[in-house]
């Protein structure tokens, strides 16, 4: 299997635009990140060296030019997660959660939630 791309933090921001609202196009994506006051050629830059990276594909309707997500928020987001456990805590996940929950402030049903997630062995 192919492995999959690294993607930067600018990269994650237009990934996250393009998995919501796509296809697009470009100026569709310069819009949807217009808090963050980037020029329309930083997000084209962005979009090009997605599609190098062979996350976004494109495709042409009459007068549009489109982009859209080739690679899944999810297994992208899995593989972004392993690799954080790897760097932080030693790809341990059990520290990883007894640190983000210390710091969290949970809703009682987040927190039952996660009780019901764990009476089953992690499994959802």
């Amino acid at each position: 299997m192919k492995s999959l791309p690294e993607i930067s933090d600018s990269e994650w921001d237009v990934m996250k635009i393009v998995w919501d609202h796509g296809p697009l196009t470009s100026g569709d994506v310069v819009k949807h990140l217009s808090d963050r006051h980037w020029k329309p050629r930083t997000v084209k830059t962005l979009l090009s060296r997605l599609v190098s990276k062979g996350a976004v594909g494109t495709s042409e309707e009459p007068g549009r030019f489109l982009y859209a997500a080739k690679i899944p928020r999810e297994t992208l987001v899995r593989q972004e997660s392993k690799s954080f456990l790897a760097r932080v805590f030693d790809g341990a996940i059990a520290p990883a959660l007894v640190h983000f929950i210390a710091d969290a402030d949970l809703s009682p049903k987040e927190v039952a939630e996660l009780k019901k997630i764990l009476d089953r062995g992690g499994k959802s």
